[in-house]
């Protein structure tokens, strides 16, 4: 287990040529503690709330909410079968008055309000609080009381700025995805699959190999005005410790120009061959090595040759979106077709 790089004064140009390629997690100490969100935030959580309500519109948002039982982890239910959370919707203003009743009493609820647009419902937040590492990347919101979320990990670049209370992030790299023990690709609490071990209490018998991932891992305690940059595909696992924490982050990055996402493309090889015989499977990892992942499969065809092994132009592009949607479209066909049959 170790602990965070941790920098200060970082310029846009040390973000992305020292940082971000890197692809190592860095805590940025202070990096927005001049934003006015901030200041409000260490003055109290009511100073807080009293500056960011009268931005918000009454947009319904998604509100989670888990009994006390639960400890703060928003998770399955024992079977799997279910979550241990329920959906509620509200208007971000009654949210937060909610939460801000709720800080003294034993029994509350978590309550956590997830990946909120802030352009769709704190339109000019934007405006007083400036993020100066990045171009024009639209933030989200999250805001709760004490709670914590499970390993999972984003396509996306992150960088996660803490805005009221402090939280803590466990990291672990990608090369640790065995040992996390992840959970169902399909049904997942926010998308991704989550690590099915509870890291505030690991369970080493029934999870033997994350001590292994507990070694790799890094560790932070952010404080208001901190960021933390999580590079795209990094595990990661977060804890809110106030009765009224608020997070400010942007995701970018990770994706091609294609638009099309890596991880529908690694569901995508999982349903159609997962399945396969095991030698027919070996075939096919060579064929990924080389098409995918490999760097020199144009290098015996002529510069000029626009295809997917090269550079495909725009139009390729869109011709070939359209191929697989159809190929997905009667694949879909054929199983309803067995279905009846």
């Amino acid at each position: 287990m170790q602990t965070i790089q941790v920098r200060h004064d970082v310029s846009f140009k040390q973000f992305h040529d020292d940082i971000v390629m890197e692809a190592q997690p860095v805590v940025l100490k202070g990096i927005v503690k001049d934003w006015p969100a901030v200041a409000r935030a260490c003055h109290s959580s009511k100073s807080l709330s009293e500056y960011l309500t009268p931005m918000c519109n009454d947009q319904p948002v998604i509100v989670l909410v888990a009994n006390r039982s639960e400890g703060g982890r928003f998770f399955y239910t024992d079977d799997l079968q279910g979550l241990n959370f329920q959906r509620a919707s509200s208007a971000l203003p009654a949210a937060i008055e909610r939460l801000l009743n709720l800080r003294d009493s034993p029994s509350s609820p978590s309550l956590s309000i997830q990946a909120i647009s802030v352009r769709d419902v704190c339109p000019t937040f934007e405006d007083e609080n400036l993020q100066v590492l990045l171009g024009d990347v639209a933030p989200a919101l999250w805001i709760g009381n004490q709670g914590s979320v499970a390993p999972h990990f984003d396509i996306h670049n992150n960088l996660a700025c803490v805005v009221g209370g402090r939280r803590h992030f466990s990291l672990f790299p990608p090369s640790q995805v065995k040992n996390i023990y992840p959970g169902p690709a399909l049904f997942t609490p926010a998308g991704v699959p989550v690590s099915m071990v509870d890291i505030a209490n690991p369970d080493f018998e029934k999870f033997p190999r994350f001590r292994d991932a507990l070694q790799n891992s890094q560790q932070a305690l952010l404080e208001p005005g901190d960021a933390i940059y999580i590079p795209s595909l990094w595990w990661h696992a977060v804890r809110s410790l106030a009765p009224f924490n608020m997070l400010v982050n942007y995701w970018w990055g990770g994706m091609s120009d294609s638009r099309v996402s890596p991880y529908e493309s690694l569901l995508h090889s999982m349903m159609s061959i997962k399945k396969l015989d095991v030698e027919i499977r070996h075939a096919w990892r060579v064929f990924f090595d080389y098409y995918v992942f490999g760097t020199d499969a144009d290098t015996h065809l002529p510069t000029n040759v626009q295809d997917l092994v090269s550079t495909m132009s725009l139009e390729q592009t869109r011709r070939l979106q359209q191929m697989l949607s159809n190929r997905l479209l009667n694949a879909k066909k054929s199983l309803k077709k067995e279905d009846t049959e």
